[in-house]
């Protein structure tokens, strides 16, 4: 975890002291985000025209 952590920058010292809520905040993955729909593209499309 101390490896993890010095790989974002945090010193030692601010990992000794990180909350649990700070820690799964800086180790948590992003959520994924669901390709966009044909509906959605055609809808750019009508309502930015080239």
């Amino acid at each position: 975890m101390m490896r993890m952590a010095a790989g974002f920058g945090v010193g030692p010292q601010a990992f000794w002291q990180l909350s649990l809520r700070e820690w799964r905040m800086l180790t948590a993955r992003p959520e994924a985000v669901s390709p966009m729909g044909r509906g959605v593209l055609e809808q750019m499309a009508e309502r930015w025209p080239d």
